[in-house]
């Protein structure tokens, strides 16, 4: 007999910075049985500036802390505003899903730091909140990341398969789904995250919108094959980043668009690279996150995977709601003690669950 449904809210912020992305979907932990509305607020600049200036950090430091707090106040408030916009009152909700922030992800050290009070939360939203969901995975000796595969399996439960799923946020990951449902997933490499410095420092950017500063600009070839040579590439999975690990100082001394060019053909060549590592080909590709917005890199990464691309919107999933969704999803995985990471996902030593419970 099926467990019954709940309606979960899920909170994502990623390594971009850029804001909280809120997702309603009512769930089972297994399948998604209804989507609901979604809203992302930007962060203030001023938050962002104490988030970029917290990265890094491994323990209690006055940065850490002014983050800490600015993350909260933001998730709270975004709460409060997808309540107000989508007519939703929060004490329908069974369960809030809430990433946090990552500051620091190292793996190879057995930490990783979501900022983020999961307890005030739930004071000020009145609703059960799962939160520090990649801690239990990273203590086992797992990477503590992707934790999206099971939610991608989920969604992609009638799509054809061998079937790659990227998401493109600061890192690019892929969860490669097999036909008999098997999963493997990792990171692939840089995603925004140097295309976004790069436009920052160089062109005075946010981020290259649409991708015109990219198409502007020409690929320097040799760059992107040195680039290439990179040695995470060619570890096996399981495998992460840290958000910092890719930056932008490999296309120093080009222009400002032929930099963006190459950056961004960089990023899809990592994501082409990940396919060394699947067990058999993928069919298609189905790209998610900011990137899923950037024409250029969808070109590229077509060019470079020689194969069949689509957004996830096309397949009528919400690409931008994507994660936090997931995040939806995953915490009431957590509350039924069902796995959220696996040996193929994160490398954990065995199937997991995990996350914090704080009642209201």
């Amino acid at each position: 007999m099926s467990s019954p449904s709940l309606r979960a809210l899920g909170l994502m912020s990623g390594t971009s910075v850029d804001g909280v992305d809120v997702a309603l979907i009512e769930t089972d932990g297994e399948q998604v049985r209804s989507f609901g509305s979604f809203l992302t607020m930007a962060y203030a600049d001023d938050v962002r500036r104490l988030i970029r200036a917290a990265f890094g950090a491994e323990q209690p430091v006055d940065a850490a802390t002014a983050a800490g707090r600015a993350v909260t106040d933001a998730h709270i408030a975004a709460v409060e505003r997808w309540s107000q916009e989508s007519g939703v009152a929060l004490a329908t909700l069974d369960v809030i899903g809430f990433h946090g922030q990552t500051i620091t992800h190292r793996p190879e050290r057995r930490f990783t730091w979501q900022i983020g009070d999961g307890a005030a939360l739930a004071r000020a939203a009145g609703v059960k909140v799962v939160s520090d969901l990649r801690i239990a995975d990273v203590k086992a000796g797992g990477q503590g990341a992707p934790l999206v595969p099971v939610y991608h399996a989920a969604l992609a439960h009638d799509l054809p398969k061998p079937l790659a799923v990227v998401n493109i946020g600061g890192v690019g990951n892929v969860t490669w789904i097999g036909a008999d449902g098997s999963l493997l997933a990792f990171d692939t490499g840089p995603g925004n995250g140097p295309i976004d410095d790069w436009c920052a420092r160089r062109a005075g950017l946010r981020f290259d919108r649409d991708g015109a500063l990219a198409a502007a600009g020409r690929v320097d070839r040799a760059r992107v094959e040195r680039f290439s040579e990179h040695r995470y590439f060619a570890v096996k999975p399981p495998k992460s980043l840290d958000r910092g690990d890719f930056n932008d100082s490999w296309a120093e001394g080009l222009s400002v668009a032929d930099g963006a060019a190459t950056l961004t053909r960089g990023t899809a060549r990592a994501i082409a690279l990940a396919a060394r590592h699947f067990p058999a080909p993928a069919v298609q590709w189905v790209i998610s996150g900011g990137g899923a917005r950037n024409p250029t890199l969808l070109k590229s990464i077509a060019a470079e995977t020689h194969s069949k691309v689509v957004t996830a919107d096309s397949l009528g999933w919400n690409g931008d709601a994507l994660e936090a969704q997931a995040f939806a999803f995953l915490a009431v995985r957590s509350l039924r003690g069902l796995p959220i990471t696996f040996p193929g996902t994160t490398g954990a030593p065995r199937a997991m669950t995990g996350g914090k419970v704080d009642l209201p």
